[in-house]
């Protein structure tokens, strides 16, 4: 029996090419996301082109943007990766029109226009309110180490730099020795060398020398300013010390990445250890992220007050004027100082952050009954009002909140390290992937069926 199929020719041609548009369906994220930018203003973009000044025109930064943000989606993150899919992926070449840009102007667009994603994140953050997903009943905040753009092994802890520049220095003046052939031993050391290979080799172990000496340079004025703001803060509130800022050392073990300075090894969630940024979000239960930012800090204890103030400073700004009703956050963050400036904020009505954890096998503490003692400590107050029912209930919505937030980034969009290097590019970066992420949300809300 004869079988038929369909009509296939592959190397047909058109008289007339069909428009790209007829190889998406209606409803898709490309589309809603060209929609999108028009309703938000990236005038400032616009606006940090000058006048014509001959030469080619640059793309339009409406598409560049547009392009930008569906690349994220799709975890494409490599300018060249992205330039690959503009000539191979519908939905790409619908974005550009047919109008493939070099993978130079994609990664100096991203670059040149990270400090205007702030303001694009609130546009989006206006556009969720408007739609009905910025509420602020439960926020959530956490943190996840992101991997840097940076080798581990390209770290020098603080005891090891100076021997190993004491060693660098000592190669160097053997190599010039060997140059003046005036050092027998210099020559016994590197007498294997070729007269023109002597350059190369002094211009290498000096470019070392000099990274060695700027990170050891850089750890001391560092521990030198961490003295000093010890000093303040004992002044300030009356107390003495001994600290001589002057006098101050690093660590042994502090560390310095010599491909980015900017970053430091930190314990990751599959117990290992690596060259990260601790990156930080606020979300709510609709995982709408509503404050975002990165640190170099491996302890979270410190994001406490500047998230809950970007927070408040982002809802205001998104036109949000009602009060947090609860802000949940682990152990991490907490301590007395940071309780007590949570529980002094007008716009939050409550906060229940861990005084620490407990372990599998312990069991849960009946809740409290009766008034609260006067004499309990800001560490004891919070430990009860978590073990309150309230207090269990809010903190059991904590997981369910922040934590797909950082699932759907790195497993859904695969964004799991870094592309860019030092620690103002990463806060845009991840401004960005926060970005695209509530876009996201935005477009599977059903937002795009009204655009």
């Amino acid at each position: 029996m004869s079988r038929k199929f369909r009509d296939w020719q592959p190397d047909a041609s058109w008289l007339f090419p069909p428009s790209p548009r007829d190889w998406l369906p209606e409803y898709h994220l490309a589309y809603f996301l060209l929609e999108v930018t028009t309703q938000i203003d990236i005038s400032p973009i616009v606006n940090d082109y000058g006048g014509d000044n001959g030469g080619q025109p640059p793309f339009h930064p409406r598409m560049m943007l547009v392009l930008m943000l569906y690349a994220y989606s799709e975890g494409v993150f490599s300018s060249r990766k992205i330039m690959k899919r503009c000539a191979t992926d519908a939905a790409f070449r619908v974005i550009v029109g047919n109008d493939i840009p070099d993978f130079r102007r994609i990664a100096e667009f991203r670059v040149r226009h990270l400090k205007h994603l702030p303001s694009l994140f609130l546009e989006v953050l206006i556009l969720c309110r408007e739609a009905g997903l910025l509420k602020v009943g439960r926020l959530s905040l956490d943190g996840t180490k992101i991997k840097a753009n940076a080798s581990r092994n390209k770290a020098m802890s603080y005891d090891h730099m100076g021997p190993k520049a004491e060693q660098l220095q000592q190669e160097i003046d053997a190599l010039l020795a060997l140059a003046d052939g005036a050092d027998a031993d210099a020559d016994d050391q590197f007498g294997d060398l070729a007269d023109d290979d002597i350059p190369d080799e002094l211009k290498r172990r000096e470019g070392r020398l000099a990274k060695i000496l700027e990170a050891k340079a850089a750890l001391e004025a560092a521990a030198r300013q961490k003295a000093q703001d010890h000093v303040d803060k004992m002044e300030a509130e009356g107390r003495n010390h001994r600290t001589t800022p002057a006098e101050a050392v690093p660590d042994a073990k502090a560390q310095r990445n010599f491909t980015d300075p900017e970053t430091k090894i930190m314990k990751t969630s599959n117990k290992g250890f690596d060259q990260c940024g601790n990156a930080q979000a606020v979300a709510n239960e609709q995982q709408i992220i509503i404050a975002a930012d990165v640190t170099d800090q491996a302890n979270d204890v410190r994001q406490t007050v500047p998230m809950m103030n970007q927070t408040i400073t982002n809802l205001n700004e998104a036109g949000v004027t009602e009060n947090i009703k609860a802000l949940t956050a682990d152990a991490g963050y907490f301590s007395e100082e940071n309780m007590e400036a949570v529980d002094s904020n007008e716009r939050i009505d409550d906060a229940f952050i861990a005084t620490g954890r407990q372990k599998h096998n312990d069991k849960v503490a009946e809740s409290p009954k009766g008034r609260p003692p006067n004499n309990m400590t800001a560490k004891e107050t919070m430990a009860r009002r978590n073990r309150t029912q309230k207090g269990k209930e809010e903190y059991a919505r904590r997981k369910v909140i922040i934590e797909p937030v950082f699932g759907q980034i790195k497993a859904g969009l695969g964004f799991r390290n870094f592309l860019l290097r030092s620690l103002e590019k990463m806060k845009g970066e991840w401004q960005l992937v926060c970005l695209v992420h509530n876009l996201l949300k935005l477009f599977r809300s059903g937002a795009h069926a009204t655009t």
